[in-house]
């Protein structure tokens, strides 16, 4: 498996032109079992598994499971900005130097915990959200281009997906990339 097939193990998001209604119902139902999914692939893992990396100079379990709750509590935040407010610059912020923070060692069930919490309270406000809800927008800076609600949805699902991935793969790895 080369290196790109490591980073991205279910392939590089495609941004969506649009979605239709069907396709954002299935973002949310991929919203609401992450989770759970993502509980069940760690229940059993020990204290060093959490410190295998899922490649080579990439993140360990651990971090992949605090960035998660970190960059999803951004896009929560992001979407009440963008339902809020007439399209809203967000702030970004360094995810590879969060990661780098001494928190991202310490256990991972408090995250595990926000992003319960943090998806039960997201999948509940999507489905309550209107369809035209979805094609608001907000201006992210590192893009420099608007991007809609639906579009920041699809994401979203997709990086649930991929970080999944991630920790299987890590996983499999038995370690051998620590």
């Amino acid at each position: 498996m080369n290196s790109n097939d490591l980073k991205y193990p279910i392939d590089k998001f495609v941004m969506p032109t649009s979605l239709a209604m069907n396709e954002i119902k299935e973002s949310i139902e991929a919203l609401a079992s992450f989770p759970e999914k993502l509980k069940a692939l760690v229940k059993s893992i020990t204290v060093e598994q959490e410190n295998w990396l899922y490649r080579p100079d990439g993140w360990n379990i651990k971090q992949v499971i605090h960035h998660c709750a970190d960059s999803h509590m951004q896009s929560v935040t992001r979407f009440r900005w963008a339902l809020t407010e007439s399209t809203p610059t967000i702030k970004t912020y360094h995810e590879a130097l969060w990661a780098q923070m001494s928190d991202y060692q310490g256990p991972i069930q408090p995250s595990l915990e926000i992003i319960s919490g943090l998806y039960s309270r997201w999948v509940y406000l999507l489905n309550t959200m209107k369809p035209q809800d979805f094609e608001k927008t907000f201006l992210h800076p590192e893009h420099d281009r608007e991007m809609r609600l639906d579009e920041n949805l699809a994401l979203y699902a997709w990086h649930g997906e991929h970080h999944l991935a991630h920790i299987s793969q890590a996983l499999k790895s038995k370690g051998s990339y620590t």
